[in-house]
């Protein structure tokens, strides 16, 4: 294509992503419009509370699941909030923005669940007060806070029906909880064998998709098509069928149909991501050829790595961070970064020059604007102040992994076959660390996905800005950009806390 070509491209680009960016935000906003939306402290938690003005519905407390927070839950609260109900979402203990962190035994039901437990019911009782409500309280929990809401149940009497999304739970037998609607996604296949055993446990013959009942007891599996376990949070069929359920669990009838959020918001963080293309063109012009990297160095900057860096880590055992696996993956990704670029200076390759207003351009944009964005309609992504110092604990690994991840996936101008190799070879790199140590590492494995994303989003947004500004302004915006991403993600733990 001609450079005329290509800069009538890019503008078209821009102006399509802006427009897109503009019309999602506009359709996300309506989801709140009509409402009041306060963030509020709830017996120590802070919370967010969500009704319409003139709102005498009953009381929902809504908790999200392992390193989540009360964002992630929108996509229920809101169209319950629409529909007249209270709702109180709140952050479980070292999640989101609770800087207390969870505390006790993850391994004994009267360790770490028997806390959350307590949580869920402090904040259900200052929920109750405030809002002057004498009647049985709705739970609504995803994933862990399943567990968490049907124990709190059975520590209370004035907790009432239960929406459990992809549901675990020791404690449901054949006659509690006697009022509970399970959903699942359509690619949760263990979750939704065990939503099936809830209703077992009252007809063996009953189906996903059917409500069953035995004396006083009601409960319902149903399936959310083409979704996960993330998904699920953003299933208009799932939303609507919990407003349902409510509403005939309080004899309520309700108008409110569930909008698109989820769409919408993956066309904002889409089109967020697809600006920095023609964006990126305005920033000083520092990219250099890099030296040809032959298969053969290429096999070894990527493979020796992977082996070496969880072996080490694990050796090393460092453990400082009140985090959880924080310790290992900050050591991890330092002496992964530190032995590829040693083998990729030996070969011939450098960072090159730094361009701080490509960097700083590259941090701020994935930082405050994509992350502002995530941060108001998905995902926590704003630290609280004890997590700042973790972070630059992170980034100490972070910066010279991506760094190195520059180099060996091409500086932006490497082939997709170098690019997925690249980033696979940490992936393996990471699962070799949870086989070393699958007691202490085992959440490592849940941060697979996070650092997948990570690659897909961020790092195309990188490639970007190292196609015009080179591998060094990459390098350091998305090694600072993960070491945030990672300290907001994963819960603040203490065992004695």
């Amino acid at each position: 294509m001609t450079r005329a070509g290509m800069r009538l491209m890019r503008r078209a680009v821009l102006l399509v992503a802006l427009g897109l960016a503009a019309l999602s935000v506009w359709q996300l906003e309506k989801a709140r419009s009509g409402l009041d939306i306060a963030q509020v402290d709830a017996a120590g938690s802070p919370a967010t509370r969500a009704a319409l003005p003139d709102a005498d519905g009953p009381v929902v407390i809504v908790a999200h699941g392992f390193a989540g927070s009360r964002q992630m839950m929108q996509g229920y609260a809101l169209p319950l909030a629409q529909a007249g109900y209270r709702v109180w979402s709140f952050d479980f203990h070292g999640h989101g923005r609770n800087p207390r962190p969870m505390g006790g035994d993850v391994d004994v039901i009267e360790g770490t669940t028997m806390r959350l437990v307590e949580q869920t019911l402090a904040v259900a009782e200052a929920a109750r007060e405030a809002e002057g409500w004498t009647g049985p309280i709705a739970l609504l929990g995803h994933s862990m806070a399943t567990d968490i809401i049907i124990r709190a149940a059975a520590a209370d009497q004035g907790i009432g029906p239960i929406v459990a999304i992809s549901a675990f739970s020791q404690a449901v037998t054949p006659d509690f909880p006697d009022d509970m609607l399970l959903i699942s996604g359509q690619g949760e296949p263990r979750l939704r064998h065990f939503a099936q055993e809830t209703l077992w446990m009252l007809d063996p013959t009953a189906e996903e998709g059917q409500t069953v009942t035995a004396g006083s007891i009601r409960r319902a599996a149903i399936v959310a098509p083409g979704v996960e376990h993330v998904g699920v949070l953003f299933s208009r069929t799932g939303q609507s069928a919990a407003l349902a359920w409510l509403d005939q669990s309080y004899d309520r009838t309700s108008s409110v149909t569930p909008p698109a959020t989820g769409g919408w918001l993956a066309v904002l963080l889409a089109a967020i991501v697809a600006l920095v293309w023609p964006l990126s063109r305005r920033l000083p012009k520092r990219a250099v050829p890099l030296a040809d990297l032959s298969w053969g160095q290429f096999a070894l900057a990527v493979a020796l790595p992977a082996v070496l860096a969880p072996v080490i880590a694990v050796m090393l055992g460092i453990k400082t961070l009140p985090v959880l696996v924080a310790d290992h993956l900050a050591v991890h990704l330092l002496i992964y970064g530190a032995l590829q670029l040693a083998i990729l200076w030996r070969a011939g390759l450098r960072p090159g020059p730094l361009s701080p207003v490509a960097a700083g351009f590259l941090i701020l944009w994935g930082l405050a604007v994509f992350g502002l964005a995530l941060d108001r309609y998905g995902a926590n992504f704003l630290p609280s102040a004890e997590r700042l110092w973790i972070i630059a604990a992170l980034a100490l690994g972070a910066v010279p992994f991506m760094l190195a991840d520059a180099l060996a996936s091409g500086a932006g101008r490497g082939t997709w076959v170098r690019r997925i190799l690249a980033r696979l070879g940490f992936l393996v790199s990471l699962g070799i660390a949870v086989a070393l140590d699958m007691e202490g590492l085992f959440f490592l494995a849940l941060i697979a996905p996070v650092i997948v994303l990570f690659y897909i989003i961020y790092g195309l947004m990188g490639r970007w800005v190292a196609q015009r500004s080179g591998a060094a302004a990459a390098g350091l915006g998305l090694g600072l950009a993960l070491a945030w991403a990672l300290g907001v993600s994963f819960p603040l733990f203490s065992a004695a806390g």
